[in-house]
């Protein structure tokens, strides 16, 4: 098992990001993270309030406001921080908006990666390519490099890319940029491509936190097409945990599947969403479904991900931990319970996302 003392994190103040820190601050108490981030419409600071109380003042936490492709501030924070892990999970991930505007995905999904994986080359290797100890540079990427399913298979590491959007097409782009500097640096570096995250935290352009937002205001549910597109559901506290796992355990230029065995169809999650939030606010079944407003499917939108998940789980030992009806409750408990930060962060420009 490897062991980091400084770890940049790109991306933290986001969903994922948010509980990436948190996973490893909280388990691994000798190590430092620096959390990179330029804060634009999905950053939240207050997604750390947590951390800042408990870490900042003891020195294992910082917060740096920047961009990824800047390449002098990379190159002092490599140098000051001495950095021996990089966690990168900063991105353009909203496949509508990257519909809208493909360049801004093509500049921080490529450009800022490339940048990345050059100020790991030039801080850890030598002029011969060889390492002094133990670095890993850790790239999150996405199942939907892989483009759409039918009716049946799963996505496996084996399988082709084949990305539909300007979004899944800058991350198979970065992923192939992670695996070039593998091959022809030998910079240690892995890979993990996961099916879609929900809980705590999460911006409310995606499925999940926008349904349970507008329930609880009472305003339309759009649903894409007649809702029939499906995807795997995985708890983003179990993809962190899963995160942490290959960073210290995954095999070095390996890749590495995560999903969370939970396949819905859209529909069928909203309806289950109106379910547990007309509950929890004391309505009588059924009432939102009314809401429910089938609209004009997105441009080139995938039918079905589905994830193989057996390699992380026979070689690194990691399942899902969290049931999807139980992580979905926990998730709808912590909006109804945090309806201030979700009206604050709601109050910024939303497009639909699922």
């Amino acid at each position: 098992m490897r062991s980091f003392s400084n770890i940049l994190v790109t991306g933290g103040a986001g969903f994922i990001g948010s509980h990436v820190i948190r996973q490893i601050l909280n388990n691994h108490p000798i190590v430092k993270v620096v959390n990179l981030d330029l804060l634009t419409y999905a950053g939240n600071l207050d997604n750390l309030t947590d951390i800042d109380l408990n870490f900042q003042s003891s020195g294992r936490y910082t917060f740096v406001k920047g961009d990824i492709c800047d390449k002098s501030l990379l190159k002092e924070l490599f140098s000051s921080y001495q950095f021996d892990a990089v966690i990168h999970l900063a991105a353009e991930s909203h496949v509508d908006r990257s519909i809208e505007n493909p360049q801004a995905f093509l500049e921080t999904n490529i450009l800022g990666t490339a940048a990345l994986l050059d100020a790991a080359k030039h801080s850890w290797l030598d002029s011969d390519y060889n390492l002094t100890k133990d670095k890993m540079f850790y790239h999150i990427s996405t199942d939907e490099v892989y483009g759409s399913l039918g009716n049946e298979g799963l996505f496996s590491e084996e399988t082709s890319y084949d990305p539909r959007s300007p979004y899944s097409a800058s991350k198979a782009s970065s992923d192939h940029l992670v695996r070039a500097y593998f091959h022809t640096y030998r910079l240690p570096v892995v890979i993990s491509n996961c099916s879609n995250n929900y809980g705590a935290n999460q911006f409310p352009e995606k499925l999940i936190p926008l349904m349970i937002k507008n329930i609880k205001d009472n305003i339309p549910l759009p649903i894409y097409g007649e809702g029939l597109n499906i995807r795997d559901w995985l708890f983003v506290e179990d993809h962190a945990k899963a995160i942490d796992l290959i960073l210290h355990k995954g095999e070095v230029g390996d890749t590495y599947n995560i999903g969370g065995l939970n396949e819905w169809t859209n529909i069928d999650l909203v309806k289950h969403l109106i379910k547990l939030t007309d509950k929890k606010l004391n309505r009588p079944q059924g009432t939102s479904n009314s809401l429910i407003q089938f609209v004009t499917d997105r441009a080139g939108h995938d039918k079905r991900y589905a994830i193989d998940a057996s390699k992380i789980e026979k070689h690194l030992g990691w399942t899902p931990s969290v049931k999807f009806e139980e992580g979905l409750e926990k998730t709808v408990d912590w909006y109804l319970r945090n309806t201030k930060w979700l009206d604050n962060i709601a109050s910024r420009k939303l497009t639909r996302e699922d």
